[in-house]
Parts: structure tokens; sequence; C-alpha cells
């Protein structure tokens, strides 16, 4: 009998012991724990440091992407030389790449308010409006930015960026063409780090294939061409036979590769 009141009794802990575990289980899973606040990696910028000294810092901490730092710099720095244009359009630029496009598009303002002239501040106020839909907008600052520097090859990328987003093909085309005389590889930079197009239907992405393919075909660069007309096919390009027709394609029409592309054929990747 004791031995049996025994073994009940252990019986009875080892269940208890089981839900208490199971309740500190449930719990747990249950709440969030508050970790104590983060510990900040970048010194606070020094009252004693000049304005040059603070930029080039807040360069440096944007380049390791360590943007509300980068910002903090800035801000020391605007603080001690007001007037400097360059220093709010690089507190833009941190804005634009954190996408606080209200405070991106303050600082580019101010900027231009600060120099009419600054071709940058005005491209980037574009990229601002080009971010948020606004792509005629976009288009007129874009328009200002090359009236002041008609020489930058990103500027047109944009513009062109833009003219597509409001399907005006034409004229995006002339604006890429432009930009690759200017700079061959400014395509390939702008898909690393700047802006891309805004191509909401998958008809949209396949001309632009399209369109690329025929640009680089007509500046001679015909790798290229040819892995932009792959993209198209790949994307459903219903016109792709015009590329026996458009004279930008007839010197990449004598490249065997050309005919290996066409003739495999890649079929259309479902969206």
């Amino acid at each position: 009998m004791r031995c049996r009141a025994t073994c009940l009794l252990a019986s009875s802990l080892f269940i208890l012991l089981a839900c208490a575990s199971l309740a500190a289980q449930v719990s747990s899973w249950e709440q969030v724990q508050v970790g104590p606040p983060a510990v900040r990696r970048i010194d606070p910028p020094s009252p004693d440091a000049t304005a040059e000294e603070l930029e080039q810092r807040g360069d440096l901490l944007r380049s390791q992407k360590a943007y509300p730092d980068s910002l903090d710099y800035f801000k020391a720095a605007l603080a001690k030389k007001p007037d400097s244009a360059q220093i709010l359009n690089k507190m833009g630029i941190v804005d634009l790449q954190t996408m606080h496009l209200k405070d991106a598009k303050k600082n580019f303002e101010r900027a231009i308010k600060v120099d009419r002239t600054y071709a940058d501040a005005q491209n980037n106020l574009g990229v601002v409006y080009y971010e948020a839909r606004n792509y005629g907008k976009a288009v007129k600052c874009y328009m200002k930015a090359i009236e002041l520097r008609e020489n930058a090859a990103s500027y047109f990328s944009n513009l062109g960026a833009a003219y597509f987003a409001r399907k005006d093909f034409e004229k995006a085309s002339l604006a890429y063409s432009k930009a690759l005389q200017l700079d061959p590889d400014v395509f390939e930079r702008s898909s690393r780090t700047g802006v891309t197009a805004h191509l909401p239907s998958p008809e949209d992405r396949a001309h632009y294939s399209y369109v690329m393919a025929r640009l680089y075909a007509h500046m001679g660069l015909l790798e290229r061409s040819l892995e932009y007309l792959r993209r198209a096919m790949e994307e459903g390009y219903k016109d792709i036979n015009l590329v026996y027709k458009d004279s930008e394609f007839a010197n990449l029409r004598k490249d065997p590769r050309f005919t290996e592309l066409m003739a495999a054929k890649p079929p259309a990747i479902p969206n």
C-alpha cells in the first residue's frame, strides 16, 4: 500500500513537472522580450571637426551603407556650412537610398535653391518623382539637368526610363541611344546601383529588352545585343521577327551566334 502511494506521488509529481515545463515553453513562445538598446558602433560627429572632415566621414559611411550614421555626419557638416548645395544633395541621396522620398525631395529642392545650376540635384529630384511614379515631373527634371550638363549619360538613361514608363517608346529609344553614345556601359552601372525602368506588364518588359537589343546592335555591341534579344524572346516579345527587318540589326544578322539564337528559339518563360 505504501509502495503504491509512493508510486502515485512520483507519477503526479512527474506530470506536474511536465505540465510546468510545457507551460513555460508555451509562455516563451507567446512572449516578446525586448532586448537592450543597440550599442552604437559609430562615434557621433565631433563638434571640433571641420565641415569638410564631417562630409568626408559621411561619404565613407554612405559607401559602407551605414546610412543613418552618414546622415548624422552630413547634418553636422551642414550645420557648419549651411549654404552647401553639395551636402544637401548628399543628404538627399541618403534619403533616396533609404526610400524616404519626402525628405529626399526637400533636400534636393533646398540644394537647387542654393545653386540653380546644380545639375546633379535636378537629376536626383527627377529620380524622386520617378520613384513616386510621377513620370511627367521626372521628365521635366531630367530635361533641366540635361540643359545644365549635356554630357551626362546617366541623365539620358533616366530620361529614357521615364519615357519608357509612359509608353513613349520612340522618345525612350532616342534618350537611351544618346546615353549609349556618351557611355556604352551606362546601363550596366544603372542596373546595379541606379534607376531601372518601371515596367508594369510582361509585354512592356519584352518590348524594353527588344529596344535595348536594337540599341546595342546599332552601337556595334553585338554580344550585349544578343543578350537582350534572348531576353526579349524569353519574355515573349510578339514582334520578334522584326529583327530580320530593322536596319539596326544588319550587322548582327551576319553573326553566326544570331543564326544559332534564332534557330534555337528560346521558349517564353511563364510570368
